[in-house]
């Protein structure tokens, strides 16, 4: 007999297998403390392997039950509900005739209002979902206007949304998206803003044209923080660094 596709059983799975020891570890890697980016979370101390475990033994779960999941302040329940959410989500572009984009939208929605009612605020949670599910959706369906104004959007977990977002674009060999993002991040000097964008850069010149990344850097190195700069130069030679970091 399968497993019961409710929020409570995806509960009472994490539950059998939760790690005291683990939960406080992971509170202050995140930092649960005051005034940490992640102040007030709660941890039950699960792995990330065990937590998409979890997720595939309740393949075939509805929205309902997900948004259930996302509700709950124990961390390890949201995140175990964004990998159901994005494998509900690719499983609707994958039939065998062509993608039920009604159904798609409906997951991809109940992202949205996830993000918007501060339940995706995480990094971990962010990177997990927003270019699979959010910048997915807009790749395939075209425009990018959710994409930026996320971006825009002064909140530290919506801004990563929408930077993380361009990665299904730049997977995809388009650097536009992250393009488009740019200006409206550049100048954010919050580190998990920083280092998003600046890792964004790096895959861009990984995955698309080193040339898109280098003619950006000839551009705006001036201005960028130095973290995101760190990040995008990565990969290139101790000359190109050295070249890049001067022009601060």
């Amino acid at each position: 007999m399968g497993a019961e596709l409710t929020a409570a059983a995806v509960r009472a799975a994490a539950a059998e297998i939760a790690d005291p020891q683990r939960a406080d570890d992971l509170a202050r890697f995140f930092q649960v403390r005051p005034g940490g980016y992640g102040e007030g979370d709660e941890f039950i101390g699960l792995r990330v392997p065990q937590q998409r475990a979890i997720a595939k033994r309740f393949r075939g779960i509805d929205t309902d039950e997900v948004g259930a999941l996302l509700d709950s302040p124990v961390h390890e329940h949201r995140l175990i509900a964004l990998f159901l959410l994005r494998g509900e989500f690719e499983r609707t572009l994958k039939p065998r005739s062509e993608p039920d984009w009604d159904e798609a939208g409906r997951w991809v929605e109940l992202y949205l209002d996830a993000v918007r009612r501060g339940r995706v605020n995480n990094w971990d949670l962010v990177d997990s979902s927003a270019d699979s599910v959010l910048g997915e959706f807009c790749r395939l369906r075209g425009g990018m206007e959710v994409i930026l104004s996320h971006a825009a959007d002064e909140d530290l977990w919506r801004r990563r949304v929408g930077v993380i977002a361009t990665f299904a674009h730049i997977k995809n060999g388009d650097a536009s998206a992250l393009l488009a993002v740019a200006p409206l991040v550049r100048d954010d000097r919050r580190d998990l803003i920083q280092k998003a964008f600046g890792w964004m850069l790096r895959e861009t010149g990984k995955r698309v044209d080193e040339q898109v990344l280098l003619t950006y850097l000839e551009e705006n190195a001036a201005r960028m923080g130095r973290t995101a700069l760190s990040y995008a130069l990565e990969h290139r030679t101790s000359e190109e660094r050295a070249y890049y970091r001067a022009l601060r």
